[in-house]
């Protein structure tokens, strides 16, 4: 399905308004051009009428030979006129139509209400054959009213005024007064100062959008690095009175939330120092056993106490915190933790590389490959490393050939302290931790961490971290 609105709030913000502004200057502009259009038809119709009028009020005081000696001067540009002894032929157009209405009852107002007078609006070409013959019969010379315009606005060009009157001593005239073409020209200076209004209104609207979107942009960005470094520099509290609150609530619960983190440091050091002390009291008594048995039995529950308190801890306190963002060699990293395995005797291949350092916490990413490393060879035999990297992200699979995992369980894992049964168990290591930390971690750096089951048998955990 195509998407017809923008995602972001500035591109929605912006369709709306260009979209209103938009329909409101179509609006206007016909409204305009309507009102233009009618006003120099009536303009144009009130000259017309006067000059008509005035032209049958002489004509009416003259004789059949005069008004055949006048006739030549009469003629002039934009004006044609024409006697006949019998009454002319209807004109090309109803007297009914809006741009003869007004022009009648004008014209009966100055002539008067007994004298016969016929009105029509015809295009220029018509005006011969209407003043010396029958009025053509079709339709293609007659002339729309004013409402036919394009947008209400000037639609005759070359028309004429075309009125035909009876003068007193029975005999009839015909008078086509042109109307002049430039009233009927484009209004270019209106549609151009339309424009240019549209214009700056549209500027001033994709600047006012933009102040106003610009202080939600800055808060989700502050919210998202608020995820990977809860002491990034607070928020700028300027600005209108919405954005300052909204900027104080912001850093009032990153303050709350640096304070909480703090306070459970403090309360998880002195809890970690308070188990060393009896756990290492315990392990001196046990060294006083003379039963080599039983001493091997207390040594490995407190070996396996040490490592859950110490692991438990380390999750519960996330010591990488506070690490600094720098840049890292993921290359180096990888070969780093396969050095390492190879000296254990572990089986760890390397597939593909990282085309540029990664801005990252370089002991807390260590942290997180290492345990899905000693995962993968802990339970899947051997451990295979995919790096693909693009300029979007870094992806890094880890991969085993082990039994995989219950599709059903496959995000129960990353649960704390939870242990799949009976394959991952304590005699194999691990309190059900290595995953949740590896998770956090990822995720600490605008990522995710999932696992799934390969087609081929065993199951590969995806690392995703965004560039």
């Amino acid at each position: 399905m195509i998407r017809l609105l923008p995602s972001t709030l500035f591109g929605r913000l912006v369709l709306i308004l260009l979209g209103g502004l938009f329909l409101a200057q179509l609006v206007g502009a016909a409204i305009l051009l309507r009102a233009r259009a009618t006003a120099l038809y009536e303009t144009s119709g009130r000259y017309a009428v006067q000059r008509v009028a005035g032209i049958v009020h002489v004509l009416d005081d003259m004789s059949t030979d005069q008004r055949r000696l006048i006739l030549p001067a009469l003629n002039s540009a934009g004006l044609r006129v024409a006697f006949t002894a019998a009454p002319p032929g209807e004109p090309a157009l109803s007297e009914n139509s809006f741009a003869t209405t007004h022009l009648r009852a004008a014209l009966h107002r100055a002539l008067g209400e007994e004298r016969n007078v016929r009105i029509a609006v015809v295009a220029a070409e018509a005006v011969p054959a209407v003043l010396h013959g029958p009025p053509p019969p079709h339709m293609g010379h007659m002339m729309p009213s004013p409402h036919m315009g394009f947008f209400g606005g000037p639609p005759i060009r070359n028309a004429s005024f075309l009125v035909q009157a009876q003068l007193r001593d029975g005999n009839w005239v015909s008078i086509a007064h042109q109307l002049p073409e430039e009233e009927f020209a484009w209004p270019v200076k209106l549609l151009l100062t339309l424009v240019v209004l549209l214009v700056s209104v549209v500027a001033l609207s994709l600047i006012a959008v933009r102040w106003v979107t610009r202080p939600l942009a800055v808060l989700g960005r502050a919210a998202d690095e608020l995820g990977r470094d809860i002491q990034r520099p607070p928020l700028d509290e300027s600005g209108p009175l919405e954005v300052r609150r909204a900027a104080q609530a912001f850093n009032t619960m990153q303050a709350r939330l640096a304070r909480f983190l703090r306070d459970r440091a403090h309360l998880l050091a002195a809890v970690s120092h308070d188990l060393k002390t009896p756990i290492t009291r315990l392990r001196l008594r046990a060294e006083l056993l003379e039963n080599d048995e039983l001493k091997a039995k207390f040594v490995h529950d407190l070996d396996e106490m040490e490592t859950m308190a110490r692991t438990t801890l380390d999750f519960l306190r996330d010591a990488n915190a506070h690490e600094p963002v720098q840049l890292v060699d993921v290359n180096a990293l990888i070969e780093s933790l396969q050095a390492d395995a190879d000296e254990l005797g572990q089986q760890v291949q390397i597939q593909g590389s990282a085309t540029s350092p990664y801005a990252g916490r370089p002991l807390a990413l260590q942290r997180c490959l290492r345990n899905l490393i000693d995962n993968a060879v802990k339970y899947g035999k051997r451990a295979t490393v995919h790096v693909n990297d693009n300029d979007a992200r870094l992806e890094i699979i880890v991969a085993d050939e082990g039994p995989g995992i219950p599709e059903r369980q496959l995000e129960q894992v990353f649960e704390p302290f939870f242990r799949l049964e009976p394959s991952r168990n304590r005699e194999t290591g691990g309190v059900g931790l290595g995953l949740s930390i590896a998770r956090d971690i990822t995720r600490a750096h605008g990522g995710d961490l999932v696992l799934r089951n390969r087609a081929s048998g065993g199951l590969e955990a995806v690392l995703t971290l965004p560039r």
